[in-house]
């Protein structure tokens, strides 16, 4: 949320920054982590204080997988799509998830508890299928497994 003192606190930053040779995507950077994201009316004041083209802003921000155009849940889901996974299965955990939650990936659910996301390999071949919640590792799923862990998140916040 754009609160005046984060506002202040990033044209401090940006002011700092500003003229400096690359500093657009550092900068960018300290946006998204003060704000939460880069929605449209921060990719504004990034590029009215960096004095850049707000396309240059956009460009930089889809071309980017670390930089995220809305909030993130307070769940982060992340369904790992590398090779291991998703031959055994993964695509499938992946659309039982978007089912469950009424979202796409990429995208965060309405009242701001759960985001889900598809990645490349975690890193945890050998427990293929694999899903991550926040920083909790969940191996070797099925679909029914992944569904009763999500029910489990789900519960724990009041969704039904």
């Amino acid at each position: 949320m754009a609160t005046e003192e984060k506002i202040a606190r990033f044209r401090e930053i940006a002011a700092a920054a500003k003229g400096t040779s690359g500093s657009l995507i550092p900068v960018m950077h300290e946006a998204q982590e003060l704000f939460g994201c880069l929605d449209y009316e921060v990719e504004k004041l990034v590029a009215q204080e960096m004095e850049v083209p707000l396309a240059d802003v956009y460009g930089v921000a889809t071309f980017y997988s670390k930089f995220h155009l809305e909030a993130k849940g307070e769940y982060q889901i992340n369904v790992c799509l590398g090779t291991a996974c998703y031959v055994k299965g993964a695509e499938m955990i992946l659309e039982k998830i978007e089912d469950m939650l009424k979202i796409k990936v990429g995208h965060t659910t309405s009242d701001g508890k759960f985001s889900l996301e598809a990645t490349r390999c975690i890193g945890a071949c050998g427990l293929a299928p694999v899903m991550t919640v926040n920083d909790e590792v969940h191996g070797q799923l099925t679909v029914d497994k992944a569904e009763r862990i999500i029910k489990r998140y789900m519960s724990e916040t009041g969704r039904k």
